[in-house]
């Protein structure tokens, strides 16, 4: 059976985006739990990493708005596995955080591609493909589970 979430995946990856993963919040724990990924090997599904109480948690965790980083230097900073992700000849991210109905944030939809690749219009339509795509999202058993 195919993983509801892939639809969401293919839309993403047809505006350009490389490398998609879905991760959810364990604010309890403070960790992020990958839920689904494009990429096995580089980036397992349940794998995890520390979430940090940074400007970026503030940004997309506590408030909510997506983080939008267009060069590595820009998000260097953020993720500790940047030299994997300029390895596989990414430059740019945009993290659109998800609600649950009571105004959580409960996951991220991370898409990451070739450096200045989210520009504003961009940003926009992956922000609309997530909203489209939220219930699905939080009808995932991982996400759900929050």
């Amino acid at each position: 059976m195919t993983n509801p979430i892939a639809r969401l995946h293919r839309d993403c990856a047809a505006l350009g985006t490389i490398l998609f993963t879905v991760t959810t919040v364990d604010r309890a724990n403070a960790l992020a739990r990958r839920a689904y990924t494009s990429h096995p090997a580089e980036y397992p599904a349940q794998g995890t990493k520390p979430m940090e109480r940074d400007d970026w948690f503030a940004l997309c965790i506590e408030a909510g708005e997506p983080y939008i980083a267009n060069t590595p230097e820009e998000f260097y900073a953020h993720f500790f596995d940047h030299a994997l992700i300029t390895s596989m000849g990414l430059g740019s991210v945009i993290n659109i955080p998800v609600r649950n109905d009571a105004g959580v944030v409960v996951a991220t939809v991370n898409l990451l591609a070739g450096a200045g690749h989210f520009t504003p219009d961009r940003a926009k339509a992956y922000e609309t493909l997530v909203a489209t795509h939220r219930a699905t999202l939080l009808a995932d058993p991982l996400v759900a589970a929050l």
